[in-house]
């Protein structure tokens, strides 16, 4: 996303930060602990995936206040239980109100939890599968849309079969999950995020030769 001219913004309690996080709560406590933090597990990085793929055409925002009913419809993202379902439990989710009832998106979190389990066992974890595209920079100029890095990784999770990962979603995941640090210079949560990569312990791959 290109960035404003004034891409700081000053909350009611005086903590400069990121514009696009607003004055919503929600969006805000999002912002000031969870995006740009180094993330390693595979359930909340498959939750993140999955995730992304339902924003596609929508906020946020909207994700965020759904992403409660999300984990209970998706039995919490639990990539092996995620992985047995078939059309039954399609059909049961395109009933819930409370989550984004499409069926395609709704099916490629079924799929790529079968994906995901096939790339746990060749890499030893998603995770190694995922930080394995990080970025050797992330100092741009501007919050980009799409990277080499993240269409990279669309393009390796597609051969391995997995739907609704196009390189503009893949290089939201990256932000989300601290693969990058985005947050503005100025912002509050920049220098906090930038601290916790520098300790994160990068997860390698265990894979099987």
């Amino acid at each position: 996303m290109p960035i404003p001219d004034d891409p700081l913004r000053v909350g009611a309690d005086g903590v400069s930060r990121c514009w696009w996080c607003g004055d919503d709560p929600l969006y805000v406590a999002y912002h000031d602990t969870e995006w740009g933090m180094p993330v390693a597990d595979d359930t909340r990085l498959f939750e993140k995936v999955s995730l992304e793929g339902f924003q596609a055409g929508l906020s946020w925002l909207t994700i965020l206040r759904k992403r409660e009913n999300f984990r209970a419809a998706f039995a919490g993202f639990d990539v092996d239980r995620v992985a047995r379902w078939g059309s039954r439990q399609v059909e049961r989710m395109l009933r819930d109100e409370g989550i984004v009832r499409h069926r395609g998106k709704i099916e490629s979190v079924l799929n790529n939890a079968r994906r995901a389990k096939a790339l746990r066992a060749e890499h030893g974890s998603l995770a190694a599968f995922l930080w394995g595209f990080e970025p050797e920079d992330d100092a741009f100029s501007d919050v980009p849309a799409v990277i080499p890095e993240s269409k990279a990784l669309g393009k390796a999770l597609k051969k391995e079969g997995w739907s609704f990962v196009g390189p503009t979603t893949m290089y939201a995941l990256m932000q989300a999950m601290g693969m990058v640090n985005d947050h503005v210079p100025g912002c509050a949560v920049r220098e906090r995020v930038a601290a916790a990569r520098a300790r994160f312990r990068r997860p390698t791959s265990g894979a099987r030769r």
